[in-house]
């Protein structure tokens, strides 16, 4: 990956308003990033199969899981990239409002790469997204796609 190729995150994401915060937030960031934004389970595994509407897409570096989502919640979707040889090796950082033990401890069973509660704070969310971009597009060497 070259400096100039800009990082793509798949952020799965049913609330618009923590969309649009996410995509606010990257924009201010030090890294170029693309940010391909999915309301739902189904959406984000028919993104990351290319599927449809989506076969153009690129393959995320990263993806940005929220677990409880309509159709398909987080934690299947989890699953199905973990257990798919052509997507595992993408790092799936669960964020989410859930801070339940039992959430935490399956996602990490599930083989996602980091857990992060979502913050109710705004300055806060903002703050942890800007943390996410500079760790996994800055500090960490990702795998080739």
């Amino acid at each position: 990956m070259t400096s100039a190729e800009p990082i793509d995150i798949l952020l799965v994401e049913d609330n618009p308003g923590d969309a649009r915060l996410a995509v606010e937030a990257l924009k201010e960031g030090r890294v170029e990033t693309k940010l391909h934004v999915v309301p739902d389970g189904v959406e984000a595994m028919r993104f990351l199969r290319r599927e449809d509407t989506y076969r153009d897409c690129p393959r995320p570096h990263v993806i940005l899981l929220d677990l409880n989502l309509p159709r398909k919640d987080g934690r299947q979707v989890l699953a199905e990239v973990k257990s798919d040889a052509d997507l595992k090796r993408i790092p799936v950082v669960v964020l989410t409002t859930s801070q339940a033990e039992q959430d935490i401890l399956k996602s990490y069973e599930l083989h996602a790469n980091c857990y992060i509660a979502k913050p109710v704070d705004l300055d806060q969310f903002i703050t942890v997204i800007k943390a996410i971009e500079d760790f996994w597009c800055t500090i960490v060497r990702l795998p080739p796609r």
